[in-house]
């Protein structure tokens, strides 16, 4: 006995390719939320896991470092939450959460290079993936 499956229409199969990269960003921008929250918690108690580089033009105090890490972090998990429902309001908030992460993470180089350059690989995978679905991907229609 063989069974017949109903062929996809090209309109099911853009809505699951959309909704994996929602998820995959959604799984994405948790994880950087989540060291974020981690970066930012080692940033306030001044762990010796940073590295100290004088003469840096972006200079501020570590535990000024940490605030903006773990604010950053809490909110990229709460927008990484949003993204499961693929609401648009998470998308854009997505997308500018990713930025400031990138440019965060950018201007804390020197005190934690590895984690930072992984951190904005991450956050650059993030908007790519809420920038390539469209929004009548993700709508059945």
């Amino acid at each position: 006995m063989t069974t017949t499956h109903p062929a996809r229409s090209a309109g099911s199969a853009r809505q699951a390719w959309a909704g994996g990269l929602t998820v995959f960003a959604a799984v994405m921008l948790g994880i950087t939320g989540l060291v974020g929250v981690f970066r930012g918690i080692m940033g306030i108690a001044e762990d010796d896991v940073f590295l100290t580089t004088p003469n840096y033009v972006f200079e501020f105090d570590l535990t000024s470092w940490g605030w903006i890490h773990l604010i950053l972090g809490i909110v990229a998990l709460v927008v990484s939450f949003g993204l499961y429902t693929a609401a648009t309001w998470a998308r854009v908030t997505g997308v500018g959460i990713a930025g400031l992460v990138i440019i965060a993470n950018f201007l804390s180089l020197p005190y934690y290079p590895a984690w930072s350059i992984l951190m904005i690989a991450m956050s650059a995978v993030v908007i790519w993936a809420l920038c390539t679905v469209r929004r009548d991907d993700t709508v059945p229609r």
